[in-house]
């Protein structure tokens, strides 16, 4: 009762205070004119509040997204081993946590940007006041105010708001940055700044500048060069760039000496940090420990075309994702394939001389190093140099560079003009002109059991241009095709013991075409051999003898199930004068290596995104039960088996038996003293136009061609066995530990039986040896296949004729018929041996 006479009378005087108040006020308000302009200057003033805060917070992003940030990062390559190979970007970006901040960096930007951080609540009034009074001064001059910022505040800027230079800006920055204040803790507004700020040199973040100026990760940097980061928020441009080095060691040096000022070190230790240099190192490209840019290129576009290239293609682009990306290049392997293609290109320019520039600028655009440093064209070879022509006088010349660089060019072809992008390579006090040989060609390496590719080198180097010739560049295979016709021969009742005939062969093509004869490479040809012989040799006739009897169609529709193309039924086709690729061809032959079962070739293992989830991987075969909580006791499951089967393993196997002669007696016996079970076939095509090889051992299959982008005639010369075979044996010399030894194994089903190797004639008495020529040899042969034991017959009736012909040939006076008695037990215990007539 009590408490609401209370209430009762505290409304009452209330009301009262509040009347008393209005009738003072609507007297004074008629008395003083001064009142009613302040009153009035105060509502406009409100109003002015009210209209900007609607303009300003109108629209403005929500802070909270900040809790969820995700920063654009680059996506980081690995290696077959995990090795970090390459990564894709356009900006250095690494994210760390704020607990990998060393707290001595943390305090140096805070000495620079922001002393009161940990105290106000985002905007620091008396920064701002400051820049207030510095904006005001600088009013209509071209000079740029200080911003006043605090660290919220430039989160604010740098990730939800532009660069923009305006009042209305600050005014938003201030906004979000007390909205920041309200959702993120201290510590997560300093992890945003400190792994998002612009730094320069394309860097964003502390471990990216980090990188970038010192080649250092932050936890090594030392105190200077803590502070050195710390004074380059305000003008990453002007700091680090040489030149400006004394500007850049009086803003650290105040940077280190405002550390001192706040205890954050001591006034020794800032006195020894100001001693120091500045340190910087020059600036460098990406991250790339392997020169592989082919590889990476093929890479990049299967990425962008699997996940889209920037940050508005998805969550998983390529240049913003972060991406973790698992190759399969092995970079032993890609630096021998890179170095024994540039040699084998080089070896056959010799002595030829200069064949022109790598590009050429135009000179009406001037600036000649500035075009050339935006053309990103480069080389990695020795000592070697792309520059541009810059000056041409008579016999003299000067060559710039892209770093603006310029010095003396000697060694001039007449040829040499202002503008011309060439190679050089130091000289005396100059440099001097090389030439990157007109000639080029492809060289892959492919793991034969799942397809991956090893190495890829489409080139002499691709910073001279990406055109891939391992995967782009549609050639004639020439005789590497060869294998699969006699493949196809084996299929339809040939066996490698086969005879054939290496004898003219004529094909009538139709009225317009008329009759089409084919021939050897070398000419000549006549009599019958087998089948092995054949393609050891490499036997043009032989070859389209099997093709017609085993069926043209027949043919290439095993060229098409193996992927080297989809060709009609022409007999020129078997003798390779369609087109392929290196990868379909090293496909093609890892696909005979692994018993007909053919893997798609890959670059990529699989892909993670930042958070580790594989998002997608080459290897799509499931395994069932192989997460289950615990064994039921049934047998351990196991992965279906990998690839498709394209080709009768058995037949696959006779095919790598054969080619494995090709090696120890056929045209690839460079290959013989590596002493290794390899298989392959060289190839040569018309002009000769193309020279290939291509081969391998069980575990990896590689493949190399040379010819002009432009084809013509390499010279008469040039064939797969002298050009081409010599590549792959530099790539094996190179990355010999990389090469197990291990024999090819054969599948089930397959008998392997002696038989003379000329003949094709089974053998009993004797055995084969390691002697390449020797007369007999393991032969493979399907079931029922083999040459029939009846070939004793054969043998007993030339041993008969043989001792016949000794006993008409007897001499020293014996009689004939005492020869003849002696010849004919002889003859006697021969067949006894072998066991009787048949």
């Amino acid at each position: 009762m009590n408490d609401e006479s209370t209430l009762v009378s505290f409304s009452d005087r209330l009301r009262r205070n509040t009347g008393s108040f209005f009738a003072w006020f609507g007297a004074k308000w008629r008395e003083s004119r001064l009142l009613r302009w302040a009153t009035y200057l105060f509502g406009a003033f409100l109003a002015f509040l009210i209209v900007v805060w609607a303009l300003v917070a109108k629209d403005l992003p929500d802070a909270a997204t900040l809790v969820d940030y995700q920063p654009s990062l680059p996506s980081v390559v690995r290696g077959i081993d995990g090795e970090i190979v390459h990564t894709f970007e356009r900006e250095r970006r690494v994210q760390l946590q704020y607990s990998d901040f060393p707290p001595e960096l943390i305090e140096a930007y805070l000495a620079a940007e922001d002393k009161t951080f940990f105290s106000h609540g985002g905007v620091d009034i008396t920064g701002l006041a400051n820049a207030v009074i510095d904006y005001a001064s600088k009013y209509g001059s071209d000079e740029r105010a200080v911003g006043g910022s605090t660290i919220t505040q430039q989160v604010a800027k740098n990730i939800l708001l532009s660069n923009e230079y305006s009042i209305t800006r600050k005014l938003k920055e201030m906004v979000l940055a007390r909205r920041i204040e309200e959702v993120l803790t201290k510590e997560q507004i300093l992890e945003l700044y400190l792994n998002e700020i612009p730094l320069g040199r394309r860097s964003y973040g502390v471990q990216a500048a980090a990188r970038a100026y010192f080649d250092k990760d932050v936890a090594d940097l030392e105190l200077h060069e803590e502070a050195f980061l710390a004074i380059l928020p305000k003008a990453p441009e002007r700091y680090g760039r040489a030149k400006n080095a004394e500007l850049a060691l009086q803003r650290r040096n105040f940077v280190l000496a405002q550390m001192a000022e706040n205890d954050f070190v001591t006034p020794q230790e800032a006195a020894a940090a100001q001693a120091q240099p500045l340190g910087l190192v020059k600036q460098r490209g990406g991250l790339r420990s392997a020169d592989a840019g082919y590889f990476f290129e093929s890479v990049r576009r299967e990425l962008i075309d699997r996940f889209g290239e920037n940050a508005e293609d998805g969550d998983n682009s390529v240049y913003s994702g972060g991406l973790w990306v698992r190759t399969s290049l092995d970079t032993e392997l890609q630096n021998a394939a890179r170095d024994s293609l540039r040699a084998g290109l080089l070896r056959y320019h010799g002595n030829r001389g200069w064949t022109g520039p790598v590009a050429t600028l135009n000179v009406d655009e001037g600036n000649l190093t500035g075009q050339l440093n935006s053309s990103n064209l480069g080389i990695n070879y020795e000592d070697w140099r792309v520059g541009v022509v810059t000056e041409r006088s008579g016999s003299s010349a000067t060559i710039g560079f892209a770093n603006d660089e310029t010095a003396p060019l000697s060694g001039l072809p007449d040829a040499l003009k202002v503008g011309h992008v060439i190679v050089a390579s130091p000289s005396g006090n100059g440099y001097r002109v090389r030439t990157v040989p007109e000639v080029s060609g492809g060289f892959l390496a492919e793991q034969p059991q799942t397809g991956r590719v090893l190495a890829m080198q489409g080139g002499f180097d691709s910073r001279l241009g990406d055109f891939n010739r391992a995967t782009q560049a549609d050639r004639q295979p020439g005789s590497t095709i060869k294998p699969f016709v006699y493949a196809t021969g084996l299929d339809n009742g040939f066996t490698p013991a086969s005879e054939v005939p290496d004898q003219t062969f004529c094909f009538y093509q139709g009225a317009n075409l008329g009759e089409k004869c084919f021939r050897n490479f070398s000419g000549g040809g006549g009599g019958v051999h087998t089948m092995r012989w054949g393609l050891e040799q490499s036997r043009n006739l032989m070859t389209v003898h099997i093709a017609m009897d085993a069926g043209m169609d027949n043919v290439v529709k095993t060229i098409d199930r193996v992927g080297i193309g989809d060709y009609e039924p022409y007999p020129a086709f078997a003798l390779g004068a369609g087109e392929t690729t290196v990868e379909r061809m090293v496909n093609a032959y890892a696909t005979l290596a692994n018993h007909g079962r053919m893997n798609a070739p890959t670059t990529i293992d699989f892909v993670q995104d930042r958070n580790g989830k594989v998002i997608w991987r080459a290897d799509q075969r499931d395994c069932d039960n192989c997460n289950m909580p615990r064994w039921d006791g049934n047998p351990m499951p196991r992965f279906a088996a990998r690839g498709t089967q394209v080709i009768d393993p058995r037949t696959a196997f006779q095919t790598v038996h054969m080619l494995e002669g090709v090696v120890k007696r056929g045209t690839a016996t460079v290959l013989r003293d590596l002493e290794l079970p390899l298989f392959g076939k060289t190839g040569t095509t018309n002009g000769p136009t193309n020279v290939w090889f291509v081969g391998g051992s069980p575990d990896i299959v590689a493949g190399v061609y040379l010819g002009f982008d432009q084809p013509r005639n390499m010279g008469g010369y040039a064939q797969g066995g002298t050009l081409a075979a010599p590549i792959f044996k530099q790539f094996v010399t190179e990355s010999r530990d990389r090469w197990s030894g291990e024999p090819f194994v054969a599948p089930e089903g397959v008998r392997m039986v002696r038989i003379n190797r000329l003949s094709g004639k089974r053998v009993f008495d004797g055995w084969p040896t390691d002697e390449p020529k020797a007369p007999i040899i393991w032969e493979a042969f399907k079931p029922d296949t083999e040459p029939p034991l009846a070939t004793r017959q054969d043998e007993i009736a030339a041993k008969r004729e043989e001792i016949l012909s000794l006993i008409r040939r007897g001499r020293e006076g014996r009689s004939a018929a005492a020869v003849r008695q002696r010849q004919e037990a002889e003859t006697e215990d021969f067949v006894e041996e072998q066991g009787g007539l048949y």
